[in-house]
């Protein structure tokens, strides 16, 4: 918060204001608007400066010290406000709510002087993450959600809002599951009560007062005009308390004037299968580790050609269906289009043409739009009548396209409306007017006619003025500040100065004089009420307009959804037809058959570079669904365990999956436990880390839940990390009894077979040919006979003599092993480190390893003799 220091002395009347409204403002960075650009003074100016990389500069003093100052351009303070708002900054709008004219005027009516007349200013608006409507602060393929938080008797209440569209969601969930809940919301920004201690750590605090569920309850009633919700769901006080604080943020930060809010929906609590922020991260769902989204799955089968297509299957990925009708619906609807080629390329082709219909609506409702978002509002209606022309015409409609049909039609009084009020491309700004069609207003056609003609009635008078004066150098001219005037060369001044020459002095140039004429004037004065009167008249028709539209926003807005929800559809039979994807079988039991899985990101990649992805099986039922899975770093364990994860997850949220066929038995949540980082801002070691994501496994899974671990214990000491893997591995199958893929290093976890009926042991292939490690990324069943953990270092680059001398460490471990029966022989023993404390400190040999390290055959003579006479000198400075 920008702070000042106390005044030594009285502020200047508009410090007083800059100061009264930034405490007023908070937290905010203040834009306070000054003429033509947004000032920020103090710590605002200091910080706004430092993100933006303006120059800082001050004015006058407080409190005995200059006054830093920054600013930026009216006219372009989007792209800045785009800027501190990525940057994680709030901004309140300070806007002149008067012209200096009503200033002046106020100020005789006080009694005070008019030249020191201040304009008033008021904040009209705080811009912040979660509360953006314009299209230039949004990306278009990606939902802003805003969040309130809300606990009632132990239950936690959500609402999350998209208002650039107005979608409105209720769900509730116990304490314990809100990291799960806001990790799959991904919120622009989340407001909950003063004190509130459940996570997440970014918040933005409110009164405690306002998360009323009473409160929520009479606002929502209030909003859509109705007497009870019944009509929308069963919403718990929790529920209600969470959309009172929403509601309450949303009428602060639009001072009064609330966005489009759609009728809120009840997400109930089993109704998507459940993941982690830690999961969502390992299979990087929506964004790679980087936080880019390429290397994302989202960025590998988006395929849909609209951006609200593209956020509603964002949405599809982060939330996969439980119910199986839901899903069966959604894949129906994608396999009708997957199997006609020829009628998806026409269908997406209709759909790319048609503009965001909900962020358009958003933006009128909020008060935020222009003539262009009318213009896009009467494209879209059109476009989608011409959608449901082309699939009604279709035979064989799946339910869930027959549902969405009725959406796309009607309208056909909005769009005449809109189509003859409108010029064919509706400008962004309506300040100069130009957008109602002409034959439209009658009225306003003759107005525009006045100002047309403008030209032609000034050139003919300044033709007059010639012939009348004789003066073949005078002009009739225009500025922003005189208006219309005759200018003249000064020589020729004194003619037109004379009482009776008709004209009147108005401004002396170097070179020129300025002059008024009474008929000038008046052609002036009739210009620009004309031009002011049509003006007046095109914001009138747009209010109009806006007030058409937002009358059926709801239908509206189930057209964009519609539209959205075809897309999706559409843009996942493209990439099932691209990538030879299978239509998943849902079933109810807990199976997993995969066959001729593959990665679809991986599998992108490889494509690119014209090699082949290796695809595998994977098959888990009741009496075989923990497999335990060994094998070489970089033969592809991890990427099995993902592609699985990646295709149940797929199926569940209605797409096919990239393999030969696939039955998939419903997830309630989906478990990754893959990759090793740390957490240095909380203080967590990278094995921290691991434990913490291994124990929410734990704590959290069911029987039915689909877990994928790799490398558990490997970041701490041998016993201990072997230790650990064990009882993880006994716990997932005896206790929590779910489906689980278990990656690990630990040859003696195979002992596990033994004891643990529904456990098999598998291994990624590798082989050793001539030294060199062969990965042939394929499972097969059984235990690793080993790790070829210095072959990979070999691959890896390590030096020839580390190798080697790891070499002779491990024959010395493993014969030690042999002895003693090995680690799994005897848990409380040490026989590996005792084994360890006899290798003996043995030199390298320096010859050997250059003799090792050489190339025969890519020896020139003149090589071959050089290379002898270095091996000479080696083995001479070896005896000495």
């Amino acid at each position: 918060m920008a702070t000042a220091t106390a005044s030594k002395s009285k502020p200047t009347p508009m410090m007083e204001q800059y100061l009264a409204l930034k405490q007023e403002a908070g937290g905010c960075l203040l834009f306070y608007r000054m003429g033509d650009f947004f000032e920020l003074f103090f710590e605002d100016a200091r910080e706004a400066a430092n993100i933006l990389d303006i120059a800082l500069t001050s004015r006058g003093e407080h409190g005995g010290e200059s006054i830093p100052m920054c600013g930026v351009p009216v006219h372009s303070a989007e792209g800045y406000l785009a800027r501190l708002i990525k940057a994680g900054c709030r901004v309140a709008i300070a806007e002149q709510v008067e012209t200096p004219e009503e200033a002046k005027e106020r100020a005789r009516r006080e009694g005070r002087p008019v030249s020191k007349a201040l304009v008033k200013r008021d904040i009209v608006r705080f811009v912040t993450a979660g509360t953006l409507t314009e299209e230039t602060l949004l990306e278009p393929r990606r939902a802003n959600l805003l969040v309130a938080l809300a606990e009632v008797r132990g239950t936690i209440g959500i609402a999350s809002c998209d208002i650039s569209t107005g979608e409105m969601v209720l769900e509730e969930c116990a304490a314990d599951m809100l990291g799960a809940v806001t990790a799959r919301l991904g919120a622009s920004e989340v407001v909950a009560c003063e004190g509130w201690e459940h996570g997440p750590d970014d918040i933005i605090e409110r009164d405690r007062r306002t998360f009323s569920s009473d409160d929520g309850e009479a606002r929502l009633k209030s909003i859509h005009g109705v007497a009870t919700l019944d009509g929308f769901g069963s919403f718990s006080r929790a529920m209600l308390a969470a959309a009172g604080g929403l509601i309450d943020y949303l009428d602060h930060v639009g001072r009064g004037t609330l966005p489009l809010l759609l009728p809120p929906q009840k997400r109930e609590s089993g109704q998507s299968m459940l993941m982690d922020e830690a999961t969502r991260s390992s299979l990087e769902i929506l964004a790679a580790q980087n936080g880019a989204r390429q290397g994302s799955l989202i960025a590998a089968i988006d395929r849909c050609v609209t951006g609200a297509g593209a956020r509603l299957l964002a949405d599809d990925l982060g939330s996969p269906l439980l119910d199986r009708d839901a899903i069966e619906a959604r894949l129906s609807l994608v396999g009708w289009l997957h199997k006609d080629p020829l009628n998806r390329a026409a269908l997406r082709e209709k759909l790319r043409a048609i503009p965001d219909l909900g962020r358009a609506l958003g933006r009128l409702v909020a008060g935020r739009g222009s003539p262009r978002d009318l213009g896009q509002i009467r494209d879209g209606l059109a476009d989608a009548r011409s959608v449901r022309d082309m699939l009604g015409a279709l035979p064989d409609q799946p339910r869930l396209l027959q549902d969405m049909i009725p959406a796309l039609g009607g309208h056909s009084a909005l769009i005449d409306l809109l189509g003859r009020a409108l010029v064919p491309s509706p400008p962004t700004e309506r300040s100069s007017g130009g957008f109602i069609a002409e034959s439209y207003d009658i009225a306003l056609d003759e107005l525009r006619a006045i100002s047309g003609n403008a030209r032609k009635a000034i050139a003919a008078m300044e033709a007059r003025y010639r012939d009348e004066t004789g003066i073949s150098a005078l002009k009739i001219k225009h500025n922003g500040v005189l208006g219309y005037f005759i200018e003249v060369p000064a020589k020729h001044a004194d003619a037109l100065m004379a009482p009776d020459s008709g004209f009147t002095h108005r401004q002396t140039m170097a070179g020129a004089v300025r002059f008024n004429s009474i008929a000038l004037h008046e052609e002036a004065t009739r210009i620009a009420e004309a031009g002011g009167r049509a003006l007046a008249a095109e914001e009138s028709h747009f209010e109009d307009l806006v007030g058409a539209v937002c009358g059926v926003a709801r239908e509206i807005a189930a057209t964009a959804a519609a539209l959205a929800r075809i897309d999706v559809s559409a843009g996942q039979a493209e990439r099932a037809a691209e990538g030879g994807w299978c239509r998943p079988e849902i079933e109810e039991d807990a199976r997993l058959d995969i066959r001729g899985g593959r990665h679809p990101v991986v599998e992108a990649a490889l494509a690119r570079t014209d090699e082949r992805f290796v695809a595998n099986d994977c098959t888990l039922a009741p009496d075989n669904r923990l497999w335990l899975i060994g094998g070489p770093n970089m033969g592809g364990k991890s990427t099995f365990l993902r592609q699985n994860a990646l295709i149940v997850l797929l199926a569940q949220a209605g797409g096919f999956v990239p393999a030969e066929s696939a039955s998939i038995g419903l997830v309630d949540r989906l478990f990754s436990r893959v990759g090793a980082s740390d957490n240095l801002a909380r203080g967590r070691s990278t094995f921290m880390v691991e434990m913490v994501e291994t124990a929410a496994i734990l704590s959290q899974a069911s029987e039915r839940s689909f877990v994928i671990l790799d490398e558990v214990g490997r970041g701490t000491s041998t016993y201990d990390g072997l230790a650990l893997a064990w009882a993880v591995v006994e716990a997932v199958h005896s206790h929590i009894g779910c489906r689980c893929l278990f990656a690990t290093h630990y040859h003696e976890l195979a002992r596990l077979a033994e004891t643990c009926d529904s456990l098999s042991l598998h291994h990624v292939r590798a082989r050793e040919w001539k030294g060199d490690l062969v990965l042939l990324h394929e499972l097969a069943e059984g235990p690793a006979d080993r790790s070829y953990g210095l072959a990979v270092a070999r691959l890896a680059g390590v030096p020839t003599g580390v190798v080697k001398r790891a070499k002779q460490v491990l024959d010395k471990l493993e014969k030690g092993r042999a002895e003693t029966g090995g680690l799994a022989a005897g848990l409380g023993e040490l026989p590996l480190f005792a084994a360890m404390a006899e290798v003996e400190e043995e030199a390298a040999d320096p010859v050997a390893e250059k003799l090792a390290e050489l190339d025969a055959d890519s020896l020139s003579p003149r090589e071959a003799l050089d290379f002898v006479y270095e091996l000479k000198r080696l083995a001479q400075s070896t005896k000495s």
